[in-house]
């Protein structure tokens, strides 16, 4: 892995604590632990003082204090990684999102019959989060806490629209684009182009590219206060181009309804 990172995207840690409430320290080491995750869940010292353009004392003094309390480990490398104690606040994060979002996957399904998933990116992976079956006996199923490459997923292209056409190709091409199916988009060009048409219609389609004979309708949840998308999915036989043009318009709606929820949380 190189030693160098792009600078993270959100304000620079060394200027953070001027926001109006902040902590600096907190944001600072929240902007630490941020970096880590996107390298891959662990970093050296200098990608660090790189890509967060603070002086190496001060990251330092932070990590010190990260891996007191278990948020960071020193691997023999010297290196640092992405510490146990997350675990435990990814957990109950994930149960309390699954509380939030049910109400409107289970509308979702009200409304189309098939199956609703909430899906957040997790590092170059797309996880599922929460899911409500659709009635139907034939109904698809994907195991909350399942991570699947983000380019064969209807809910991973809603959510790689939310990136720039840079930032989406640099997921990809790390983590490759194997075809799942002979329907699945493993060119890059292609991909843009998609990326480009699920920003212009506001909705992605999983065409049998993750799994041959089903169908998926997905919408990234803008406004949200972290990426992440819903979608309906089922099999082909139901699932089929004249409902899509009339699922599209509810899975949106749904979407706008859920990020107004969650940034009320609270």
């Amino acid at each position: 892995m190189s030693d160098s990172l792009p600078p993270i995207d959100a304000p620079r840690p060394e200027t953070s604590g001027k926001r109006a409430g902040g902590v600096q320290s907190l944001d600072r080491a929240f902007a630490l632990l941020e970096i880590m995750a996107e390298a891959g869940g662990e970093a050296s010292l200098s990608q660090l003082a790189d890509a967060s353009g603070l002086p190496l004392p001060t990251i330092h003094r932070i990590i010190r204090t990260l891996v007191g309390n278990g948020y960071v480990r020193q691997l023999p490398s010297r290196r640092y990684a992405l510490g146990p104690r997350l675990i435990g606040l990814g957990d109950k994060a994930s149960q309390m999102m699954s509380t939030w979002a049910r109400p409107h996957l289970a509308q979702l399904v009200e409304d189309l019959g098939e199956t609703a998933n909430l899906a957040m990116l997790d590092g170059d992976k797309v996880i599922y989060v929460a899911q409500v079956p659709s009635p139907h006996a034939m109904r698809m199923f994907t195991e909350v806490g399942r991570r699947v490459l983000p380019h064969s997923a209807g809910v991973g292209k809603a959510l790689l629209s939310q990136l720039t056409d840079e930032e989406a190709l640099a997921t990809v091409q790390r983590t490759g684009m194997p075809a799942a199916t002979d329907r699945t988009i493993v060119d890059p060009d292609t991909f843009v182009a998609e990326l480009h048409r699920i920003r212009k219609d506001g909705f992605a389609i999983d065409d049998g590219e993750q799994e041959i004979g089903v169908r998926c309708v997905a919408v990234p949840v803008d406004g949200a206060p972290s990426g992440m998308a819903v979608s309906v999915s089922g099999p082909e036989a139901r699932v089929h181009w004249d409902f899509v043009s009339r699922a599209a318009p509810i899975v949106q709606r749904c979407a706008t309804a859920l990020a107004a929820d969650l940034n009320n949380q609270g």
